[in-house]
């Protein structure tokens, strides 16, 4: 997942409350590590009894806590991955896709309003900027000035420093919403991309094993795919081989190359 703009926060509509974002900062690492280990079922549960817990205290316009709930569901579904229940990772992967899809178009519709204020006031600013230093440069064109006109010139000079500095700044804020909703439309576009990823995967499954007959023999056959490809990851190869285990629990050799990849019976 992509990671938000820091610096945005600031410029968030009120947000309810933050337990979410905060809750899943503290636990994203963990469940990560875990992850890694090969341990998925822990790691769904936590997930899944965070999104029970704070999923109904989320607002909708609050696109920090969007972000932080699509976030566990992320988890929450690799977790699925992990542990070789991949109907229910797609499951977590549909809410995933449609809460990042709804943020990215609360997000449009809030920075839309703000966007449009910058651009009314960059250009009110800078054409007052403009006018003014027209006037620093006529003052400055006559040579050797009188009192009053220095008081003049340094009135104007103040002006546009101020004036630079807010056109800068703003300049700056719309510089980072455009990150911001940038950051979000890939959010979505990566979750509608890996649901139909996993859809169209477990398509070609049921196809495989419609095409062998039975899931007996589909397991046989793909636990000594999953045995020789040992390139590939060890993670992806230990959820290969407990989805296997999953169709086909009577299935001894799979259970085996299970506690293998795990280092059980070392």
């Amino acid at each position: 997942m992509n990671p938000l703009l820091p610096a945005l926060l600031a410029l968030a509509l009120p947000a309810s409350v933050q337990g979410l974002p905060d809750l899943f900062k503290a636990e994203r690492s963990p469940w990560e590590a875990s992850l890694d280990k090969g341990l998925g079922t822990p790691v769904r549960k936590a997930a899944e009894a965070l999104l029970q817990q704070e999923e109904v205290s989320v607002n909708p316009a609050d696109y920090n806590a969007m972000h932080a709930m699509v976030g566990v569901m992320d988890l929450a579904a690799r977790a699925c991955v992990v542990e070789g229940s991949w109907e229910d990772a797609v499951q977590h992967l549909e809410r995933a896709a449609k809460a990042s899809a709804d943020n990215d178009a609360v997000a449009e519709g809030t920075f839309a309003k703000l966007v449009a204020e910058h651009q009314a006031k960059l250009k009110t600013w800078r054409e007052a900027t403009a006018a003014q230093e027209q006037r620093l440069q006529a003052l400055e064109r006559q040579g050797t000035l009188t009192l009053e006109q220095k008081r003049l010139q340094a009135q104007i000079q103040g002006f546009l420093d101020e004036h630079r500095k807010a056109i800068a700044q703003s300049e700056t804020s719309l510089k980072e919403i455009d990150g911001l909703l940038g950051a979000l439309r890939q959010e979505k576009e990566a979750h509608a991309t890996a649901l139909a990823d996993w859809q169209a995967f477990l398509a070609k499954e049921r196809s495989d094993i419609s095409r062998l007959g039975t899931v007996t023999a589909y397991v046989a056959e793909k636990l000594e795919q999953v045995k020789v490809d040992d390139a590939r990851p060890r993670p992806e190869r230990l959820a290969y081989a407990r989805r296997l285990l999953r169709l086909d629990p009577s299935n001894p050799d799979c259970q085996r190359f299970v506690d293998a990849l795990m280092g059980k019976g070392r």
